[in-house]
């Protein structure tokens, strides 16, 4: 029986690119991209952010309750997998294909619009419906959308979503309920995280600085990415998955990464691999205090001081419900690329943390070829999960 299960080339839209050659472009570039600086969330506040550029104008839907910004750059993702997507519809009963999203926002930014406009007793505008902002809204819509009848959910556990949803997927293909999942994350742009995530002074006022002294918080952004996930071969397995949660405080991780350790060594357990097989590790690195703090110990406690390690998240903010899944990508492009992301700093380490090999633009393309990678993502309450995903010689069809 074959126990592996594979990931197609993924689908990405993100403050590097709104295609996936074009982000791995941007992601392997000897310097990095600058986020956008605006006001436009947080009036007065000029703050970093990671926007999709996309104008997404071409994706207008009829129906009030679906045509949120979020679905619409669900379904600018979607386009450009679009010939995976109908392959797989073609070969499977609708019944036999899953879909399976993570998502924070989901169209909450609508809703902030909606009553913006608004006058002071009227109706809210007739383009507005509340099922656009409802959690489960992204999946429940693309199945529509795409006539699929298999499970079809979205998970929202905050910065663990996207990643969730890939080993959700997993699942269903290993034990047999589906032949094929369309998984991933999508989360959009809205006052509510921005202004949420600064009411807890997480938020930098300058592009973020993970692992450094002189970090002082996250930048938000967006991103939709998605994956056509089966047992058909391709170059990149989905090889293990292991999750945790420590419920150490409602938003604060435990202080020793006991739960991230956990999620790790799971992980590695599930992809019958030793800590010494790994060759890249994608930090969660937020650049908040604790965060990094946290992960650096329980990071060297698995794989000691050696392993290249890197956070993306200065170049595409902090996706929240699609970071998991947009950084199980960049796991994909330098798997399948031959080339790992530079960790952009200001090289200032923090003596109280453990130090970490992280990849330098000089180290990012000279001959770091990876064959195993793991992707850290944890999320308020606790909730952790890592991605192993490897190289299997296989070409891209």
């Amino acid at each position: 029986m074959n126990h592996t299960v594979y990931l197609q080339k993924p689908a990405i839209l993100c403050a590097l690119g709104n295609s996936t050659d074009e982000v791995a472009k941007a992601l392997f570039a000897d310097k990095p991209k600058a986020l956008t600086v605006t006001d436009q969330y947080t009036p007065g506040r000029a703050l970093p952010l990671g926007v999709v550029s996309a104008a997404l104008t071409g994706f207008d839907l009829d129906d009030a309750r679906e045509n949120s910004r979020n679905n619409r750059l669900l379904l600018a993702a979607l386009a450009q997998i679009r010939d995976q997507v109908d392959q797989a519809l073609k070969a499977h009963p609708s019944h036999r294909i899953g879909i399976i999203l993570g998502t924070s926002t989901s169209g909450i930014g609508d809703a902030e619009r909606a009553f913006a406009e608004r006058e002071a007793d009227s109706p809210l505008p007739s383009w507005y419906h509340y099922q656009q902002q409802e959690m489960g809204g992204p999946a429940r819509f693309l199945a529509r959308y795409l006539g699929t009848t298999g499970p079809a959910l979205t998970i929202s556990t905050a910065c663990s979503s996207g990643a969730k949803a890939l080993a959700s997927a997993r699942r269903l293909i290993l034990t047999g309920v589906c032949d094929v999942v369309i998984c991933g994350g999508v989360d959009t742009l809205c006052r509510l995280t921005v202004n949420g995530f600064s009411a807890l002074d997480s938020v930098s006022d300058t592009t973020c600085n993970p692992f450094s002294h002189n970090r002082n918080g996250i930048n938000i952004g967006e991103a939709a990415c998605l994956f056509v996930m089966s047992q058909r071969e391709s170059p990149v397995a989905l090889a293990g998955a292991g999750e945790t949660s420590d419920a150490h405080h409602i938003s604060a991780p435990h202080p020793e990464g006991r739960g991230a350790r956990g999620a790790m060594l799971a992980a590695l357990d599930d992809a019958g691999l030793a800590p010494d097989a790994i060759d890249y590790l994608n930090l969660h690195g937020t650049a908040t205090p604790q965060n990094d703090r946290m992960e650096s110990l329980a990071v060297t406690s698995v794989f000691g001081e050696t392993l290249p390690c890197s956070s993306t998240k200065p170049l595409t903010g902090h996706t929240l419900g699609a970071a998991g899944a947009l950084e199980a990508a960049f796991c994909w492009l330098s798997l399948t690329g031959g080339a790992l992301p530079t960790h952009w700093w200001d090289a200032e380490e923090d003596p109280d943390m453990p130090s970490l090999t992280l990849v330098s633009p000089d180290q990012a393309g000279k001959g770091l070829i990876p064959r195993n990678v793991l992707s850290n993502s944890f999320a308020f309450g606790g909730n952790n999960i890592a991605l192993v995903l490897s190289a299997t010689g296989e070409e891209q069809r």
